[in-house]
């Protein structure tokens, strides 16, 4: 059925009786940034101080295996958790394993993790995923598919994907400090499991860089490259600042945006000297030519944020950055609920120096409805979080249309709650629809959760599936 609205009130609506109870939905109260002990962990107990803050201790001491997460947790939890992670791992993942101690260390932050914390932490969730997260009744949608926002489709070189009429997505490379199950690019990014043999790129760095740059100065319309992977602080600095010089040599290009989750998630690269310096280097450049450069890092929960997270966005700022901006996914049994999302964009905001920007809805890949919201959700999460941020610093909640691009959950142009299918319309065309006269006149589907929906909805879907 199609989902209608009340017609609007020519009188004001009768007002609440008084009550007693003054109380607020949210009731905020600060949070200051604190740095977990690490040595609760058995595996870290000897780990100093001067360790834990070095870029390469963390590489090389990041978890890639049910083995090494033993050798940290120790007999912390128990038989069942590891035998629950090696069958996700085994038949599931669409992720290989990789996490960096900084974000182990912010999962259960206040005590050693017991089988049950470990469970039910909301970092362990998305970056530790164990068979029994997952939904058996709908393990992924109908409609899933490995590049859900076809991106690749829009390869116009290799790694360059153009969606927006203005903008374009530079995917210098295919590998991250860290893996997140939910993962957007999940067909690309990462190594290959038993679950999902993982395409590649092929040409040469130096090649690929040049293919973008040869794309971007012919076309003059495009003014804002997304720099992004995989994960920039994968780039050796020296290759990077030299592709972002390059960038800012052309005149038309007025914002560039590095996409990185490290900045969160192994900080200790973003203050290493040699890149706080390089990247001063490409700020001022940036600021004496007018263009607008900023970082995007994706924090998806508050216990995430620590004063080494804090650190590394202050000294962003501090060396000429313009802006450090969150965009983070929505996901069920992470951050699904008005309070903890309040309480990640007051620690973003009041804390970690960190703009709260977008929270997309999580997209339609496999394997992902057990995290995966339904709009009408989505949208009663916006509706919560309004009147208690500052203005710029209330996210807009979002859902990535296939074909379409970002959209504020509210857009929808029709949408079927019992069948949890929503349309949807766009104002441009991608680089594939330059010949489509109908692109602009479609409406365009986006699917709902099927195990959200009523049980009527489910059977259709039952009766449907094959469709």
């Amino acid at each position: 059925m199609t989902q209608t609205h009340p017609p609007v009130q020519s009188t004001p609506a009768t007002p609440p009786a008084p009550t007693t109870n003054t109380g607020q939905p949210y009731e905020y109260r600060r949070a200051p940034l604190v740095e977990p002990d690490w040595t609760r962990f058995p595996g870290w107990r000897h780990v100093t101080r001067d360790q834990w803050e070095n870029a390469q201790w963390q590489r090389v001491n990041c978890v890639k295996n049910v083995k090494q997460l033993r050798t940290v947790l120790g007999d912390t939890v128990d038989e069942t958790f590891y035998a629950d992670l090696e069958a996700d791992q085994h038949a599931l993942a669409t992720m290989s394993m990789l996490v960096p101690p900084q974000m182990i260390n912010t999962m259960v932050p206040l005590a050693p993790p017991t089988t049950e914390a470990l469970l039910a932490d909301p970092i362990r969730r998305y970056m530790i995923p164990v068979a029994s997260d997952r939904r058996t009744d709908w393990p992924s949608h109908p409609y899933a598919s490995r590049d859900s926002l076809h991106e690749h489709d829009m390869w116009v070189a290799e790694g360059l994907t153009h969606r927006y009429p203005t903008k374009v997505l530079a995917e210098l490379l295919s590998t991250c400090p860290q893996y997140c199950g939910h993962c957007t690019r999940m067909d690309l990014v990462g190594n290959s499991t038993p679950t999902v043999d993982k395409l590649k790129l092929t040409l040469k760095p130096v090649d690929r860089y040049d293919a973008h740059i040869t794309y971007l100065k012919a076309h003059p319309g495009v003014r804002d490259v997304v720099v992004s992977g995989g994960d920039v602080a994968n780039v050796p600095w020296r290759n990077l600042e030299s592709y972002l010089m390059r960038l800012l040599e052309i005149e038309t290009i007025r914002d560039i945006r590095l996409a990185t989750k490290a900045l969160m998630g192994l900080p200790q690269h973003w203050l290493q000297p040699d890149v706080v310096e390089g990247l001063e280097r490409v700020a001022r450049t940036a600021a004496r030519r007018g263009v607008n450069l900023a970082i995007h890092t994706h924090v998806n929960h508050a216990q995430s944020l620590t004063p080494l997270v804090a650190k590394a966005a202050q000294t962003a700022l501090d060396v000429g950055v313009r802006d450090v901006r969150n965009q983070g996914v929505l996901m069920r049994g992470v951050n699904a609920t008005s309070k903890d999302l309040l309480d990640l964009c007051f620690g973003l905001q009041g804390e970690a120096g960190i703009l709260p920007y977008y929270f997309y809805m999580c997209d339609m890949i496999p394997n992902a409805e057990h995290w995966r919201v339904p709009v009408w959700h989505a949208q009663q999460l916006q509706h919560d979080i309004m009147g208690y941020l500052p203005g710029y610093a209330t996210p807009r909640i979002v859902c990535d249309v296939p074909f379409v691009g970002k959209r504020w959950v509210h857009m929808v142009t029709e949408y079927d709650r019992e069948r949890g299918i929503s349309y949807w319309t766009k104002n441009y065309r991608t680089s594939i629809e330059s010949a489509d006269l109908a692109a602009l006149s479609k409406r365009y589907a986006y699917y709902d959760p099927i195990d959200t929906l009523p049980e009527a909805g489910q059977q259709w879907w039952r009766t449907h599936r094959d469709d």
